[in-house]
């Protein structure tokens, strides 16, 4: 994420740098000059695609060989590749628009009022329900997956009523989940990202050694390459593939975290974590195929013979749900801290009549400390964050699966955040009419001129360029929003006709 240039009137006394670190250094003058607000750590590069790969990859890898039995292997691994870059733009897109907001206070909510401040209640309430609805799905896996894995490590649990209880293992990991919900930084979980990685690595290790091995042929069906099952079969696999990418809400915390937010670490943080992500369903989507053919179901792990390996394969989903639960806990409690803060604004307020709203959000603008941290304090962050946490358990304990609600929330909530918001946001708020752009971006125009300059580019050649760059990267972002707004019916289209028509 690139920072803005702090202007210097001392510059005739200084020593014109080299061109091979100009750039270096006026980054480095630039953050010296730029107030940070809000949550701001050092968190590394490798911290912050951790995070956002576990938020990624979850338990729709196991999914991907249905999708691809029903796309063909050609479309399937087309349409991954194509989700993986409409999201990864997606991503890119919240580093550009965090770029408008001071140093730590990047959210959905401080965009929405430098945008669309009226509509902000409606965009952090969906963020909320869909983060709440994945929370409590996870629970739910938990609860069913663990009887099963203790069955499998042992024939006689069957005798013992509460350990093939599934509200007893939901009871029993909330023990584990509480302390993780309650840090406030994505960096602090870094580490449980790693097991959940780890998790993630078995069962693409397990899917790939079955097919070395080859122990699944004799029941193999057939193989599409080319040729599609059909137009609707198609259609009912695509949210699966578009919603596995879906990690955008946590997008703009590691933003705020990582302790170099330079236009280059910030999208070489999105370019690996998609990259590995698109690497990895692909790797599982054609081993997992060519392994049971047209036969595979939804959930691969459950098409392996009961063994050892298979039982801890289950323990490995349950570990992987288990650490993604706080990943969802963070963008929820953040958005309902949002809509709890949101106040309607009139028709004659403008953006500088409002400044503890608006104005706190603008670099350089002169409002007081207090008003500009965007911070919650811990007696509210400790009640919004019990509040998620005994809901979501007292749904998971009462409601054995939310297929039909997650549907429409993700359809609804997914979209939204992956690709309607970060192009609506981005659009309006780089509109060259727009008086944030042009309060924000001087500066960082005069940084680029500066850094053109030092590195021998024509006079005039570079910022017609970069003009030009940006003209492009503001129509695609609007491109993205309709996409996403294409993608939103179909996959509500989709859903009713079946996920709730089976039912």
């Amino acid at each position: 994420m690139s920072t803005y240039l702090a202007i210097s009137s001392h510059g005739d006394n200084e020593v014109r740098p080299s061109s091979a670190n100009s750039h270096r250094i006026t980054r480095q003058r630039s953050f010296r000059g730029r107030k940070e607000v809000g949550v701001i750590g050092q968190a590394s590069w490798l911290s912050s695609c951790i995070n956002l790969v576990n938020t990624i990859v979850g338990a729709g890898v196991l999914a991907m060989p249905l999708a691809l039995s029903r796309m063909g292997i050609i479309l399937g691994i087309f349409i991954i590749l194509w989700a993986g870059v409409t999201a990864g733009f997606g991503l890119y897109l919240q580093t550009r628009c965090a770029r408008y907001l001071e140093r730590g206070s990047a959210s959905f909510f401080a965009l929405s009022q430098i945008t669309y401040p009226n509509a902000a209640v409606i965009f952090d309430a969906a963020i909320a329900i869909k983060c709440f609805g994945v929370g409590v799905s996870y629970l739910i896996i938990i609860g069913d997956l663990m009887p099963g894995v203790v069955e499998g490590f042992s024939e006689n649990a069957a005798g013992v009523s509460f350990l093939v209880d599934r509200h007893f293992w939901v009871t029993g990991f909330m023990l584990i989940i509480i302390p993780l919900s309650f840090l406030r930084r994505l960096d602090s979980l870094k580490y449980t990202s790693v097991i959940a990685l780890i998790s993630i690595s078995y069962l693409v290790i397990l899917v790939v050694a079955h097919f070395i091995k080859g122990d699944t042929m004799q029941n193999r069906g057939a193989i599409r390459v080319v040729r599609w099952e059909s137009a609707v079969a198609t259609l009912s696999s695509f949210p699966v593939i578009v919603f596995a990418y879906t990690c955008h809400q946590n997008m703009f915390s590691i933003l705020n975290e990582i302790g170099n937010n330079s236009h280059f670490r910030t999208t070489s943080v999105v370019v690996a974590s998609i990259g590995l992500a698109a690497s990895t369903y692909i790797l599982v989507a054609i081993t997992g195929y060519l392994s049971f053919g047209n036969a595979v179901q939804g959930n691969i792990v459950s098409m392996y013979s009961s063994s050892i390996s298979s039982t801890i394969a289950k323990a490995a989903i349950v570990v992987m749900v288990m650490f993604s639960y706080p990943l969802q806990v963070h963008p929820c409690r953040a958005s309902v801290d949002a809509v709890i803060k949101w106040r309607p604004i009139k028709r004659s307020e403008s953006p500088g009549s409002s400044p503890s709203r608006l104005v706190s959000l603008l670099p350089g603008a002169k409002v007081s400390s207090q008003a500009r941290v965007d911070g919650m304090g811990e007696t509210r962050f400790a009640a919004i964050t019990t509040a998620i946490i005994v809901l979501s358990y007292i749904v998971a304990m009462t409601v054995s699966s939310l297929e039909k609600v997650l549907a429409y929330v993700g359809s609804t909530g997914s979209t939204s955040i992956s690709f309607i918001l970060p192009g609506l946001f981005y659009y309006k708020i780089s509109s060259p009419d727009s008086p944030h752009h042009q309060r924000l971006m001087k500066g960082d125009d005069d940084e680029e001129d500066s850094t053109d300059d030092d590195e021998g580019l024509l006079s005039g050649g570079g910022l017609k360029g970069g003009v030009w760059r940006k003209r492009l990267l503001r129509q695609a972002s609007l491109a993205l929003a309709i996409y996403g707004g294409v993608v939103m019916v179909t996959c509500l289209v989709t859903n009713t006709l079946f996920v709730v028509a089976t039912h």
